[in-house]
């Protein structure tokens, strides 16, 4: 394991610095050769930083900032307004080599903006994509790119999609000729609009691609491909439905009712009869898993969700330092260039 340093925002998300400070710390608790890059405003941040060990304390630098992106401002006005901001210096930092990647909760189409000035895209690539490994029934994952960066795709950007998507699973899932298919409203050949039709021919024709076909909705989570391929708008969709249907089944489960009678009973239920099953669908809960990278960017940007919670933040940030180790952006350069 080398050593590394990462620049956090930890100002973004929904709740900042109550979150993703200690987090941080989980972080490096769990990783002893990891150093973090603290970007937001001293004042919130030092509060989260008494009494802890001196041995977590080297390996953390708080960098001041006054200012930061806010969810609810759009594109245009946060690029403007980005000067000085905890999102804009922690991306800084990895363009001036003080970090070698950077995580960050906040403003998704801000981070991706900002990224693509400051850290540039891979050469030839068009647009980088929001990408996430999405856990199967199987306990196994598949990847899944475009979750949200780009709302209109052609059929060349699905096409680039598809190319980092498959050299991803090679690295980081140890795959050999990943099974690649596209999100669309059914199977058959005639179906979907122009753009996802015209990708398909793209594919096929070319043989260093294990190209599938079409797969929908209802088979995301079964295993029966290891890249998924989508534009944004279609990709965040079918994300956030699957998370969202996970949380509520596992609440149920937990026994968060207003039937209070019953609680007793789907705890037992499920610690007797579907323990197994319970824990894969907790795979799915995006805490578990949190953490969406923005490939195709000359280093490691990973966005973890504005909600996410200790854990979540924390597994963003271990994901993070995972791709700088396997030097995936320098990966998918190398394999766009075999391609």
């Amino acid at each position: 394991m080398s050593r590394l340093t990462l620049a956090l925002d930890v100002m973004g998300g929904d709740i900042g610095p109550r979150i993703t400070i200690p987090a941080s710390l989980k972080a490096l608790e769990y990783d002893p050769m990891l150093s973090l890059l603290l970007f937001g405003d001293s004042q919130q941040i030092t509060p989260f930083l008494s009494n802890i060990p001196k041995a977590l304390a080297e390996r953390l630098t708080i960098c001041h900032t006054s200012h930061q992106i806010e969810n609810n401002q759009g594109l245009t006005y946060a690029l403007r307004h980005s000067k000085g901001t905890s999102m804009r210096l922690a991306i800084e930092a990895v363009q001036k080599g003080m970090a070698q990647g950077c995580v960050s909760a906040g403003n998704t189409a801000a981070l991706m903006g900002l990224s693509k000035v400051i850290l540039q895209p891979l050469k030839g690539i068009q647009r980088p994509a929001l990408l996430a490994l999405l856990p199967t029934i199987e306990g196994k994952y598949s990847v899944m790119l475009d979750l949200g960066a780009n709302i209109d795709c052609d059929a060349e950007n699905l096409y680039q999609f598809a190319l980092m998507g498959s050299i991803f699973a090679e690295n980081q899932l140890n795959l050999v000729y990943p099974r690649m298919a596209l999100l669309n409203i059914g199977e058959e050949e005639i179906k979907g609009h122009q753009a996802i039709r015209f990708a398909a021919e793209m594919l096929e024709k070319d043989t260093a691609l294990n190209y599938v076909g079409f797969i929908e909705g209802n088979y995301l989570l079964n295993g029966k491909v290891d890249v998924i391929v989508s534009d944004g708008f279609t990709g965040n969709i079918a994300l956030k439905t699957l998370e969202g249907a996970a949380k509520n089944v596992i609440a149920l489960l937990k026994g968060k009712s207003r039937h209070h009678l019953l609680k007793p009973l789907l705890s037992w239920l499920m610690s007797k009869l579907f323990s197994e099953s319970y824990q894969r669908l907790k795979s799915i809960n995006p805490d578990q898993y949190n953490g969406a990278s923005l490939i195709g960017l000359t280093s490691v940007v990973v966005k973890s969700h504005g909600g996410a919670n200790e854990q979540a933040f924390s597994n963003a940030i271990k994901d993070a330092a995972l791709q700088v180790r396997q030097q995936i952006p320098q990966k998918i350069l190398a394999g766009l260039e075999k391609y």
